[in-house]
């Protein structure tokens, strides 16, 4: 299995889905009526409380209809905002100042610095369905270790960026187009103390957006092609894992996926590599 928490079932044409996390369980299948024998398998093993169809798990709240799901964390952002008196702020339209590039120099440190490394905890649970946030909360969490306020005004303006669309989310369609591709970039010599760039991607099953990362790379990369490369490796493994994930929902993935990056010299190495 390509997830240890997924556990699934083929019977003839129906397929059953279940996944579990410490004491919550999502279930998922074809046949309403194996689903129905399932909880009741559990009720007797283990006296589970069945909450109905899916509407809030793990602090992600999930609306359906005809046209698709849409997933948020609308009440999880607003008690963020409540928490840090953020509520009433004035919104920001983007989630950090374009062009800036945060050091651990720069600044005094903070006296409370446990307020600081709580807020970016929150913030990085909250990029499981805010991708547009995604890069700043990277950049924050490097300076866990010893905030200073300079940190902490660029994590206040996360803030303000989402006070200005707190229900924002992800939409997928109920009936998405199964074509897997990736699309890999990267920002070289990002980090100014280490010199070392950054990772980004992100994957689309049809119109869906279904997987997506910003990480500094382990490594420091001697040229953009490098770090190109470097990106667009580890975003091949992110496309290798999610096919053998959908394989075990029965969803499995034949036709060859697109990969798109925008440096050239990268590609023709990837390209020789492939060969």
């Amino acid at each position: 299995m390509a997830d240890p928490s997924l556990f699934t079932k083929h019977s003839g044409k129906s397929f059953l889905a279940l996944l579990v996390y410490v004491d919550d369980i999502l279930v998922a299948g074809t046949d309403s009526n194996q689903i129905k024998d399932l909880k009741q398998l559990l009720d007797r093993s283990f006296k589970i409380k069945d909450l109905g169809a899916l509407n809030y798990f793990l602090g992600i709240e999930a609306f359906r209809s005809s046209k698709g799901i849409n997933i948020c964390q609308r009440k999880y952002a607003l008690e963020i905002l409540q928490e840090n008196g953020f509520l009433e702020a004035k919104p920001s339209r983007t989630p950090s100042v374009p062009g800036q590039k945060l050091n651990n120099l720069e600044g005094t440190l903070i006296e409370q610095p446990e307020i600081f490394r709580r807020l970016v905890g929150k913030l990085l649970y909250l990029t499981n369905t805010r991708p547009d946030i995604a890069h700043a909360v990277q950049q924050l969490s490097q300076f866990v270790d010893k905030p200073r306020d300079s940190h902490l005004v660029a994590t206040h303006r996360v803030l303000r960026y989402i006070k200005g669309s707190p229900g924002k989310g992800l939409f997928y369609p109920a009936n998405p187009n199964f074509k897997l591709q990736g699309f890999s970039d990267s920002d070289w010599a990002n980090c100014i103390k280490s010199r070392k760039s950054i990772t980004g991607y992100c994957i689309y099953l049809g119109e869906s957006l279904i997987s997506w990362k910003t990480k500094k790379q382990a490594t420091v990369s001697r040229s953009s092609s490098e770090a190109e490369y470097r990106a667009l490796a580890s975003t091949t493994c992110e496309i290798q894992w999610l096919k053998y994930l959908l394989a075990d929902l029965n969803s499995e993935i034949h036709s060859p996926v697109a990969l798109f990056c925008d440096n050239n010299s990268a590609m023709a190495i990837y390209e020789l590599k492939c060969l």
